[in-house]
């Protein structure tokens, strides 16, 4: 009795802690936000805090998607809009806006959206890959689509969108603002 007790697993906790870490490697939270008519998901750990929409102060010659920076307890944070920055057609502040405070590269930038939805735990079966586009606009940052009943979520490597070449903000190599 004792011999099948343990090939079904039970009572070893080794492999219990090995099946638990299965489970949260075939998993990952994201949070996720709208811009627009869409709803896009970005990594819960790159998430430092989500702030109401203040006005930025602007910054001459920087990009029309770097709204400005704002000083987040002391420290001098850049904001950029992702409705500009990816094209979406209206822009307007209202009461849902919010700013995502995020931890890209070891530097803390503020992202605009629309506004923020929830956090949701996405298997990794539930993530299909991005369909390949032939188009001028630089899709790299999209990581894949998750579709969640009638939901439709773009998931997004905030990372490798902060670091694009445009953004001007973060260097991935020297880990330092420009």
């Amino acid at each position: 009795m004792d011999m099948q007790h343990n090939k079904a697993g039970f009572g070893r906790p080794d492999q219990a802690r090995s099946s638990g870490a299965l489970a949260a490697a075939s998993a990952s939270e994201f949070l996720t936000f709208r811009l627009g008519a869409e709803e896009y998901g970005i990594d819960i750990l790159r998430v430092q805090e989500i702030r109401s929409y203040e006005e930025p102060t602007r910054i001459a010659n920087a990009p029309h998607f770097i709204k400005g920076v704002v000083n987040l307890r002391g420290v001098i944070v850049p904001v950029v809009d992702l409705r500009i920055k990816l094209g979406c057609e209206k822009v307007e502040y209202n009461g849902f806006t919010v700013v995502i405070v995020l931890n890209v590269h070891g530097r803390v930038v503020g992202a605009v959206v629309d506004s923020v939805s929830d956090v949701m735990e996405l298997a990794s079966d539930l993530i299909k890959p991005a369909p390949e586009m032939n188009t001028t606009m630089d899709t790299g940052f999209i990581t894949g689509i998750a579709s969640v009943g009638e939901r439709m979520l773009i998931l997004m490597d905030i990372e490798a969108l902060m670091s694009s070449a445009d953004m001007g903000l973060i260097d991935p190599g020297s880990q330092s603002l420009q």
